[in-house]
């Protein structure tokens, strides 16, 4: 079966690839995710093992900067549960939990591959992020495109 790849995006003020390396195995739970196509890539098709860039979006240069991992299968998502944070959902019960998240481990901080640079960069111009009008926080990344990526970052 093929290894499946994925640009995941993360607000810094969140959880940044820093705090995700200083998490214990360098390993973060995806936490907060509330758009059902995004929800379904991370339910439906994420394996352990498949490639991730992590992504920081809602900065002053939003891009890639790190290598990571699915490290987990899916699972319900706790923050849907709790009436304190900004992901609670009340319509979401223990029984029939609407959210799932993924455990993403990071293997390597890169340099910030900006999106100025993936723009600029022949062959990436159909990667998904680089769409009109793409919000998706969970996006695919086609194999070409990952071989890509990693040529630029290292």
């Amino acid at each position: 079966m093929a290894k499946n790849y994925w640009l995941m995006k993360s607000e810094p003020q969140e959880v940044s690839v820093d705090d995700a390396l200083a998490a214990p195995n360098s390993t973060v739970a995806w936490t907060g995710v509330r758009n059902y196509q995004a929800r379904n890539f991370m339910r439906d098709q994420m394996r352990v093992g498949d490639g991730v860039l992590f992504y920081h979006s809602s900065c002053a240069e939003p891009g890639i900067v790190g290598i990571a991992r699915v490290a987990s299968t899916p699972y319900p998502d706790p923050t849907q549960f709790d009436s304190k944070s900004p992901y609670h959902d009340a319509a979401s019960s223990n029984d029939e939990p609407r959210w799932q998240l993924v455990d993403v481990q990071v293997i390597k901080k890169t340099r910030n591959l900006t999106l100025p640079e993936l723009r600029a960069t022949p062959g990436l111009e159909d990667l998904v992020v680089l769409k009109k009008g793409n919000r998706l926080s969970i996006t695919p990344v086609e194999p070409r495109h990952w071989r890509q990526i990693m040529e630029l970052v290292d």
